[in-house]
């Protein structure tokens, strides 16, 4: 994690995503802007909560840990997306743990400012509504999805979201390292029905795999085969 001391930069972001109004001029000299490699945790699970984190670039991936250590990915998010805004308005411990799938830039706050210069300010109340109610239906689309897709599909969406960020490869060469079993946990499929559909799709051209790593070969064939991307 790197602050990137650009005001410039800042007041782009604010103004590109068109969040100028939602913070006050009490709140704006609080306002940071911090740089996430690839791989970097910006948050963990049952961590202390006390900054809401304003995704404006690249994408990051949300997963939870179990009590045994076993990791479930539950979604991917790219811009404008809010970390920390459940654990704000509940005033509880981070949820679940963030880590950044591509270079990511978030603008940050601390929640001790936000509750002095910003509960009373409709604006930034009506977009953590906005964006927490967003969150439910996206939800519950995505229990829909898996339910009514194929395991084709739904595998096909996943390697579009761990590969890419919109058009441009998270990974040089495009390539990704998939854990099987936690592919198979978070579309909800047995690990041997995964198998057959990744050989189905190394028979067809789509992908390559090769000791851990799966290479993408066929993006717009996976885009196809996906309609579109229901993980995001």
């Amino acid at each position: 994690m790197k602050e990137i001391k650009d005001h410039v930069q800042l007041d782009h972001y604010l103004h590109t995503h068109h969040i100028d109004s939602v913070f006050n001029e009490q709140l704006l000299p609080y306002l940071s802007l911090y740089s996430y490699d690839q791989g970097e945790l910006i948050c963990s699970q049952g961590e202390h909560s006390e900054v809401l984190y304003v995704l404006v670039k690249g994408k990051v991936k949300i997963y939870t840990t179990s009590p045994e250590g076993k990791k479930l990915i539950l979604s991917f998010k790219k811009p404008l997306e809010i970390i920390g805004d459940i654990e704000y308005v509940q005033e509880i411990n981070i949820i679940n743990t963030v880590e950044a799938v591509s270079s990511v830039h978030m603008i940050c706050i601390d929640y001790r400012w936000l509750r002095k210069y910003g509960s009373d300010h409709a604006p930034l109340l009506q977009f953590l509504l906005s964006i927490i109610t967003r969150k439910f239906h996206l939800k519950n689309n995505a229990m829909s999805f898996n339910l009514m897709h194929s395991v084709e599909v739904r595998l096909a969406s996943y390697l579009l979201s761990v590969s890419f960020n919109g058009s441009e490869s998270l990974n040089q060469g495009q390539q990704s390292i998939v854990n099987i079993r936690d592919a198979a946990n978070f579309i909800g499929t047995s690990y041997r029905h995964l198998n057959r559909v990744i050989l189905q799709f190394c028979t067809e051209g789509l992908i390559e795999r090769n000791k851990g790593f799966i290479f993408v070969k066929d993006k717009e064939g996976l885009s196809r085969l996906s309609s579109h991307n229901i993980y995001e």
